[in-house]
């Protein structure tokens, strides 16, 4: 079932967004890439190594629960850019850690700061496009996981080389200065002033509970894959760790496709039925990148399971948004919580149990949690 056709306007607001998105997609799968090399490098177990997952989480959480404080206190723009001089602060701590105490606070820091400029650029983005907000926080996030297909690559080339993989722990950073040159000065309107004024009391509904609970399953899935998927690529194919990352690029190029097809969609079909199909989508391409021992077979799996993964996050972000009654920049915040969870207890729990089954084994994980989000909005999508 169709609905009515739903446009909107990329302007220079919307591009900053765009842009912003991108740099932070360095950041993201700049770690990600770095997690095996880092976790043979410490010479630590897979547990240990995901609680760098676990950091990202922790962080996310906290500066989650200050967001709607934030955006109060000094609005909007100011926000995202605190958001993001604090996520390159991590990755220079990350860059220049020589021990894991060090890193861990670096993929803390980079993870709270960033959850908060990626939060509240996305509740700007609703308010700024109204009806079309799904379709602009999905093309958002595939402008943004374009700029980490490159990021992965450079990855792989930078740690097999010379100059060593801390090297493209700086790529934000350059790109941080480049946004702030070409558009440090554009931004879309603050918050609402009918909503500025005090924060709503009423209490959330128990749809907008399931959308958490939706996107906690969803977020957890995309990150057991970012952290993870490259060391069972490694272990089932006899790749190298450095070599395997590439399996990373793979999974974004699937990721931005199914980002910018999804984005389409959501101006045509309603979004649970979109966002039922991603799941599926993620568990057919787990399903491949799973059974497989061949590269060529492995690295399909990989683009199919990010053609599913891609909308996941969006979708699950715009259920939170749509449930809360009108007030984005509450849901945005408490979705950095229920993000945060997922992001970190799936890398740690896939870690866990490699560690006692394998890493093989320890994929199952993601169909069970894809079953749980499909559960989860079933059970509420008379209100999507």
């Amino acid at each position: 079932m169709s609905t009515p056709a739903i446009t909107f306007t990329r302007d220079r607001p919307t591009w900053f967004v765009y842009l912003m998105l991108a740099t932070f997609a360095t950041y993201l799968y700049g770690l990600s890439s770095a997690l095996p090399t880092l976790r043979a490098e410490l010479g630590v177990t897979q547990a240990v190594a995901g609680l760098h997952g676990t950091g990202m989480a922790v962080g996310s959480i906290l500066t989650g629960l200050s967001m709607p404080w934030l955006t109060r206190r000094y609005g909007r723009r100011i926000a995202v850019w605190i958001g993001i001089a604090g996520m390159n602060a991590g990755m220079v701590l990350v860059a220049f850690g020589p021990t894991l105490p060090f890193t861990l606070a670096g993929y803390s820091i980079a993870g709270g700061f960033a959850a908060i400029a990626l939060y509240v650029s996305m509740a700007a983005l609703s308010d700024h496009h109204g009806r079309a907000g799904p379709a602009s926080i999905s093309e958002a996030n595939a402008v943004g996981v374009l700029a980490g297909i490159p990021a992965t690559y450079a990855f792989s080339v930078l740690a097999e080389s010379v100059l060593g993989w801390r090297t493209a722990m700086f790529i934000p950073i350059v790109l941080t200065a480049l946004l702030a040159f070409a558009m440090g000065r554009v931004w879309f309107p603050e918050v609402p002033g009918e909503r500025s004024v005090e924060r709503s009391k009423t209490p959330f509904g128990w749809r907008f509970y399931f959308a958490g609970a939706v996107l906690l399953c969803c977020v957890a899935v995309e990150f057991v894959f970012n952290l993870w998927a490259a060391e069972l690529f490694s272990q089932r194919t006899g790749l190298s760790l450095a070599e395997a990352a590439t399996g990373l690029t793979a999974m974004l190029c699937g990721i931005a496709a199914g980002r910018f097809g999804g984005a389409a969609l959501t101006l045509r079909y309603p979004v649970w039925q979109v966002f039922l199909g991603t799941m599926a989508v993620t568990l057919v391409g787990w399903a491949v990148f799973w059974s497989t021992t061949a590269v060529a077979v492995g690295y399909l799996g990989l683009v199919i399971s990010g053609a599913g993964i891609g909308m996941l996050f969006p979708l699950g972000l715009t259920r939170m948004i749509e449930t809360s009654g009108g007030r984005p920049d509450q849901a945005s915040g408490i979705a950095s919580v229920w993000a945060g969870v997922g992001s970190g207890t799936g890398p740690f729990v896939l870690g866990a149990l490699g560690d006692s089954f394998g890493t093989h084994a320890a994929f199952l994980l993601a169909p069970a949690l894809l079953g749980l989000a499909a559960g989860g909005l079933l059970s509420s999508r008379s209100n999507f």
